[in-house]
């Protein structure tokens, strides 16, 4: 594995470690980008990479998103992500958890760690054996916040969308809006039920096309093959799976006026947030409209740490936030002629003290 400040993504990031686990066959990297605000907060991807290098530079990609993400969202958390090296298998065990677990209770509170792809809330409660700095746990009662943040992601960014059309399309709903979704996932599949409640038109499409065509036959929309949806004439392209899809060729590819989804690093690279707005296309910064999740597992381990209750409705009032920090930032950009990435990077950079 290649010295990790020598990679284009490191940022002068707080900690990076690499945690080798020989008995249980654990490979896992922590990244810690900042604890300005509180502690490093961000989920565990569990992922088969083809080369270490990738994992690496997901670590600090990822880490630094949750920097961002949290500022953003006006939490009292920092930035933090840890990837789990996968064999081609993708074999998890109890022991490779509980040596993760470990190796977050050593950093003595510095990261938060909860579910990311490939983690679900019953290794997240495997993990909590031998740590208390996790979250993304079971709900403890009512009105408590806690269980799986993919629905207050989903939440977050439906009303993203909603927000990206009225303010580019100048409409009140989404009703009778074509929207591309990329990804039918935990995520992806709660946007679309959302949106379909609406009136939305929904093109669907997944690595699984199996699930893409049974979700779009139960909300009445049409399935297309993985390598079409980026091509699709359409109102709002809405990616929502893995990242780093907005490349030369992607956003060429591109026949709609908005962007706007969950996937982290959607951005290839910092120069295609401006190729966005060169081509006129109203782009939702994906840690501003993704934060749904975040919120929801920072407030389950603030309220569990603090003994107080802020629960499920302070989690609902932050995600009902999230369209006025996406305007604002739009605004900017139209103000300025700065790129909305850009204009979110500056505002987070801010909060975070840098």
């Amino acid at each position: 594995m290649t010295a990790f400040w020598t990679e284009a993504d490191y940022d002068d990031h707080e900690l990076v470690q690499l945690v080798h686990d020989r008995s249980s066959g654990l490979t896992a990297i922590i990244a810690l980008h900042s604890t300005h605000l509180g502690p490093g907060a961000g989920g565990t991807r569990f992922w088969h990479y083809a080369e270490p290098k990738a994992a690496m530079r997901d670590a600090l990609r990822l880490s630094r998103g949750m920097s961002y993400k949290n500022a953003m969202a006006g939490l009292p958390m920092g930035g933090g992500k840890a990837v789990i090296l996968a064999d081609s298998d993708k074999t998890k065990t109890p022991e490779m958890l509980a040596a993760f677990g470990d190796a977050v209770e050593a950093l003595g509170g510095r990261y938060v760690t909860a579910e990311d792809v490939g983690i679900s809330e019953a290794d997240m409660v495997a993990v909590s054996q031998r740590t208390s700095h996790v979250s993304g746990l079971p709900v403890a009662g009512e009105g408590a916040a806690g269980g799986d943040p993919g629905p207050f992601t989903a939440m977050g960014i439906y009303l993203g969308i909603k927000a990206a059309v009225k303010h580019n399309l100048g409409k009140d709903s989404v009703a009778r809006v074509h929207v591309a979704l990329q990804g039918t996932g935990s995520v992806g599949s709660g946007v679309a039920r959302l949106l379909a409640k609406d009136g939305a038109r929904l093109t669907l499409a997944d690595i699984s096309e199996q699930r893409a065509a049974i979700l779009a036959q139960e909300l009445g929309g049409n399935a297309v093959a993985p390598d079409a949806i980026m091509s699709v004439a359409c109102d709002v392209f809405s990616p929502n799976a893995l990242g780093a899809i907005l490349d030369d060729e992607g956003i060429a590819r591109l026949d709609c006026p908005i962007v706007a989804g969950g996937a982290n690093n959607q951005l290839a690279r910092a120069k295609h947030g401006e190729m966005l707005a060169a081509r006129g296309i109203l782009y939702a910064p994906d840690y501003v409209i993704n934060a749904g999740g975040i919120i929801s597992v920072a407030q389950e381990y603030l309220d569990r740490q603090s003994g107080n209750a802020g629960g499920i409705n302070e989690v609902r009032k932050r995600i009902a936030q999230i369209p006025e920090r996406l305007v604002q930032i739009w605004q900017e950009s139209e103000r300025s002629g700065v790129s909305s990435d850009v204009v979110a990077d500056r505002m987070a950079q801010q909060l975070i003290g840098r």
